[in-house]
């Protein structure tokens, strides 16, 4: 199995896009991760397993790679509430999304994509917040047994995508890369911000 992890795009608020996350969400499925993208990430011929997200930003972000893949987005949606208890409702969500990529055989020898917040894909904050319980994506999918993987996705980083590989069976992943999302025109204008060393 192969996980395709992206930060969803730029915010304008709490529901919605700003005008650069839409279109750095158009820019990701028409270079990257849609069916006809000029560098995709998928192989040749290769449909996506599933298309998930979990917050209306990352399913706003999924949206056009959606849309030119004509599929339904698996989201792991949580009601809104106060902060604790909406980011352990969060919390329970990513759970499930991990447990149903890793406990499953449908994702087996498929390549599934996922939208994410960046602090349930990896935060040394959020974990030490919650400790005792898996809550990010670095823990959840045993990311974190890996030399190399980032504790933390920085806030003011969106251009990256982690791209995981299991065996087919085994829930040790078996390898982690990160990769730079560097567009072109007409999507060369978009911030490109570099990952901290």
């Amino acid at each position: 199995m192969k996980i395709i992890i992206a930060r969803h795009s730029e915010k304008l608020n709490a529901p919605s896009l700003s005008e650069t996350g839409i279109m750095r969400a158009q820019a990701l499925s028409d270079q990257y991760l849609g069916r006809h993208a000029s560098h995709s990430l998928f192989a040749k011929n290769e449909l996506p397993a599933a298309l998930m997200a979990m917050t209306l930003h990352t399913i706003e972000t999924m949206a056009p790679i959606a849309s030119s893949w004509n599929m339904p987005i698996m989201t792991y949606w949580a009601e809104a509430g106060l902060a604790r208890i909406h980011m352990a409702g969060q919390n329970v969500r990513n759970q499930l999304a991990a447990a149903d990529l890793l406990n499953t055989t449908r994702y087996a020898d498929k390549t599934v994509l996922m939208i994410w917040e960046h602090f349930h894909i990896a935060s040394a904050a959020l974990e030490a917040e919650f400790a005792g319980e898996k809550v990010t994506l670095r823990q959840l999918l045993n990311l974190d047994q890996l030399t190399g993987v980032p504790t933390t996705w920085p806030d003011d980083v969106y251009d990256y995508f982690w791209i995981v590989k299991y065996k087919t069976g085994n829930i040790t992943p078996q390898s982690f890369q990160m990769i730079r999302q560097q567009f072109v025109a007409p999507y060369a204008h978009l911030p490109s911000d570099v990952w901290p060393s």
